[in-house]
């Protein structure tokens, strides 16, 4: 039985935040492996010049000035075995119809990450699952979605959901890595094209992981599995 820790993020996931596109996304990996992995970044950082103690790796600062710095992460990723991805694209959240399915916007987010969680927990396993916080019900929800993950393994003594939080992303070097992975998917089917060290990221990530950022790949992809869900058009 192995230990995994599952490093969870999203992006834009507000019901009327100005854009359609909504992108959950985990990166999980052995949890021995993590404070190797944690240092490895760490030592990225202090490659570029850059803070380990005070700089957050993030989506919104990608600039060509930063570029390498961020480039060398991709690559790190797409190079450590231990490292895997899975993310959640939701390409259009103006055609969600919450009354229809009797639940709320927040009660939908948290059916999301049940859908992204759901293909890496295994039963045979032990999961630490680690969400970036958003809001004072956050923790609730949390709990609940353990619940839910546990249930759908048959895991009734919840054996294999061995702790499921919320934290802040800007102490976790491997959820950084997460924001960035998002912001990349994110972008590319926002459309933009303004950010020439962003676009030059997102050619990278498609390159070494084979995969569209707009299409989404196959569920045998397990290196970098992206699932592009769209919402039932009848009840």
């Amino acid at each position: 039985m192995t230990v995994y820790n599952i490093y969870c993020d999203e992006s834009c996931y507000q019901e009327h935040d100005q854009s359609k596109v909504m992108v959950l996304g985990a990166i999980y990996c052995p949890q021995e492996k993590c404070s190797g992995i944690a240092s490895d970044l760490r030592a990225i950082k202090r490659r570029h010049g850059l803070a380990p103690e005070t700089f957050e790796a993030k989506w919104t600062k990608v600039s060509s000035s930063k570029e390498d710095y961020y480039l060398d992460v991709v690559r790190y990723f797409f190079e450590k075995p231990e490292l895997r991805f899975r993310g959640l694209l939701v390409p259009d959240k103006s055609k969600l119809r919450h009354e229809a399915f009797n639940q709320d916007h927040s009660k939908w987010y948290f059916k999301m990450f049940f859908y992204l969680l759901r293909v890496i927990v295994d039963p045979r396993d032990q999961f630490n699952v680690y969400l970036d916080i958003k809001d004072t019900r956050s923790r609730e929800r949390v709990a609940f979605l353990g619940e839910v993950l546990a249930n759908d393994m048959l895991d009734f003594q919840k054996n294999s959901i061995k702790n499921i939080q919320t934290v802040r992303s800007h102490e976790i070097e491997i959820m950084q890595v997460v924001d960035l992975l998002i912001g990349a998917i994110g972008y590319k089917n926002r459309d933009y094209d303004t950010n020439t060290g962003k676009l030059t990221v997102i050619r990278t990530v498609e390159d070494l992981s084979g995969a569209d950022l707009k299409s989404g790949t196959g569920l045998s992809a397990t290196k970098f599995n992206l699932f592009k869900w769209h919402p039932r058009e009848e009840t």
